[in-house]
């Protein structure tokens, strides 16, 4: 019987170790293909996923953030182009945000979409994500999801914080630096307004609900990071409804975030009737 010596055994897993991470990728994008494939199937529409796991890209244990960028955009606006006038598209967003240049060119290739565009929130969408899903006919949230402002940042600061901060000097004390990130954040502000009230215009809103609604979300009011509510949103008019198909949590859960860290919520992924309850005895 032959052996085995060390260093063929130090390849041999070297071999396994390597081979069953891929081999989990591809069973999990087949999963994902499947399911995409039966929501269509079911809804007689195109399917499109912009999900952005905060890890789900790491390299040696330090994880890299996700955001809405240009490959994003190309990517999508690709599929749209793929997809005939008369076929719905349904966009599943969960996404942090990104590069207005992005965000924009996504929202504005949407609107310009035939057929109805539906937009699926399961956690979040903020900043531009929340620019993208304006762009929908029907943004469907869970009861617990949120969007976000899309007021401009200029570097680490709000554009509106910028401008707040120069009428509290006299000019002579501020800094030329400051002065022109104060012009920059002027004409950042009026772009995205600008294009906001473009953007819900397109979609057939009548001018001055456009204007107040972008109002609420571009002016500054709020912390960038301001969670709306799916009922603070409807508020405002945008077209929400809350409820979202099952099918979407599926897909979600077939976007994990990285491993090799301890999971930090842990539940058993079942659900219980009051008789089954912590602390009930069948």
């Amino acid at each position: 019987m032959p052996q085995i010596d060390l260093f063929s055994l130090f390849w041999l897993f070297l071999i396994i170790f390597t081979f069953i991470p891929a081999l989990n990728r591809w069973i999990i994008a087949n999963q994902r293909n499947g399911l995409i494939r039966r929501i269509e199937r079911r809804r007689k529409s195109r399917l499109i996923t912009l999900i952005h796991r905060q890890e789900a890209l790491s390299f040696l244990g330090i994880a890299f953030s996700r955001y809405i960028d240009i490959e994003d955009s190309e990517q999508i606006l690709r599929a749209i182009r793929f997809t005939p006038d008369d076929l719905p598209i349904d966009i599943v967003l969960h996404t942090p945000g990104g590069l207005v240049l992005a965000a924009e060119q996504i929202a504005f290739a949407l609107v310009r979409h035939k057929a109805p565009v539906t937009v699926f929130i399961p956690h979040y969408a903020m900043s531009g994500g929340t620019f993208v899903a304006l762009a929908a006919d029907k943004i469907m949230m869970d009861e617990n999801a949120v969007l976000g402002p899309v007021d401009p940042q200029i570097g680490e600061y709000p554009a509106a914080s910028i401008l707040t901060a120069i009428e509290k000097k006299p000019i002579a004390e501020i800094k030329d630096e400051t002065l022109i990130r104060a012009d920059i954040a002027q004409k950042a502000q009026r772009q995205v307004a600008t294009s906001v009230i473009a953007l819900l215009r397109a979609n057939g809103m009548e001018a001055e609900k456009a204007e107040e609604i972008t109002n609420q979300l571009a002016s500054g009011q709020w912390t960038h990071d301001y969670p709306i509510s799916a009922e603070e949103a409807k508020n405002f008019g945008l077209p929400i409804t809350t409820g979202l198909p099952s099918e979407i949590y599926e897909l979600m859960d077939l976007f994990p975030q990285a491993g090799g860290r301890r999971p930090s919520v842990q539940y058993i992924p079942l659900p219980y009737g009051p008789e089954e309850g912590p602390g009930k005895r069948r």
